[in-house]
């Protein structure tokens, strides 16, 4: 069977039509999910909790990323939003223009859901089109209802020429298209994406990045998003939520997230950085100084709470804001450079051997090896969150 075109409608007009009127909102309240131990002690029974009392509000036509290591727990508190997974304790519900629907314990079929899998999950012996389409057969949807809607999808993201071919006949990136167009078919009221650029190239992961935000975006559908990536999140989300061990570290936007990270683990985790105690020792007008081994700093940032002139915190010094100075208050010696093109990042031993790595962007020539600098950085870039005792 051939699927013709649209004529004149625009892609703009067809992701409009695809669109379900940014309506829906998503709110995870208290939600657990605990599994039997795989080898329990002799007479105790004991649990491996995936997801732990994860409290969110997922506003409507939100792309939200849920962000963390393996192991985490975003894809299972992903699956318990799409239904496949039923929770320990806890409730989801999805609010719309007609009120609000506890989807807890519905089936995944009846969640009007999207999902898009890391492995495209296509059928072979199926055209591009008839993939598409299969979601909208099971439904019931008409003829020629089905074949218009098929024609939009893939238009909007922009396969609509590629309609007959076989997904053994397409890229990587071409399948990942292709299974983003058969979950947005079905008009679906959230749609759930599973670490669904995992298993292509570094290249074609950034084309596709904007690609994917596009269509989301302009197709207004509330959209939770799972990866382990961190810079994908960050050119990506409108909000993301930080996991470690079944838990939300921190929420909030890409730049509240790398600026001002709550603990050294979300700063760890979104990006390179440099971390050492430090003591506040006065504050006034000028901000905040503090020292520690590396010499003394200046702040202009939120201190830690409960934290005052005397107390120890920690600090974070990304190594994109850090400068080699002349006048610099912390003195180093560089130990070793590393040419990246655009990009060098210089490792600097200060007092003490500690090492920070210093990044130089368009280096024209880097430090030399051996050679002593004194570095520098603005106030407004010094990151502080409390010491974190071993529990």
């Amino acid at each position: 069977m051939t699927w013709a075109g649209t004529g004149g409608t625009t892609r703009t007009g067809q992701i409009a039509t695809l669109a379900t009127a940014m309506t829906t909102s998503i709110t995870i309240q208290e939600l657990s999910k605990t599994y039997p131990a795989i080898a329990p002690a002799a007479g105790k029974l004991r649990t491996t909790t995936a997801v732990d009392h994860v409290s969110l509000n997922i506003e409507p036509g939100e792309l939200f990323f849920l962000l963390g290591p393996s192991g985490c727990g975003k894809t299972t508190l992903l699956r318990m939003i799409a239904g496949f997974i039923e929770p320990t304790n806890g409730r989801i519900l999805f609010g719309s223009a007609s009120g609000v629907r506890d989807v807890t314990f519905v089936a995944p079929e009846k969640r009007n859901t999207g999902m898009v899998f890391q492995s495209y999950a296509l059928w072979p012996h199926m055209t591009v089109a008839q993939n598409v389409s299969f979601g909208l057969e099971v439904r019931g949807v008409s003829g020629a209802e089905r074949r218009r809607r098929v024609v939009e999808a893939l238009a909007t993201v922009r396969m609509d020429t590629l309609s007959e071919r076989k997904p053994n006949q397409l890229s990587g990136g071409q399948q990942q298209r292709v299974a983003l167009a058969r979950a947005m078919v079905v008009r679906p009221e959230v749609l759930l994406l599973d670490e669904p650029l995992s298993n292509l190239d570094a290249k074609l992961r950034l084309e596709l990045r904007s690609e994917i935000r596009r269509v989301c975006k302009e197709s207004g559908i509330t959209t939770v998003y799972v990866t382990h990536d961190q810079k994908e999140a960050l050119a990506m989300a409108d909000r993301i939520a930080i996991m470690s061990v079944g838990r939300v570290m921190q929420l909030g936007t890409p730049r509240q997230l790398y600026r001002a990270p709550h603990s050294r683990f979300v700063a760890e985790f979104l990006g390179e950085t440099n971390v050492a105690e430090a003591v506040v020792r006065s504050l006034s007008e000028k901000g905040i100084e503090l020292e520690g081994s590396f010499g003394r700093l200046m702040a202009r940032t939120a201190l830690p709470d409960d934290a005052k002139v005397g107390s120890t915190v920690m600090v974070s010094l990304r190594p994109e804001a850090l400068r080699l100075a002349e006048s610099g208050p912390i003195a180093g010696r560089v130990v070793g450079t590393m040419y990246l093109g655009e990009m060098a990042q210089s490792e600097v031993e200060l007092a003490g051997g500690v090492r920070w790595r210093v990044s130089l962007l368009n280096p024209g020539g880097a430090a030399d090896r051996g050679g002593e600098v004194r570095l520098s950085i603005d106030p407004e870039d010094v990151i502080m969150f409390p010491v974190e005792h071993p529990s």
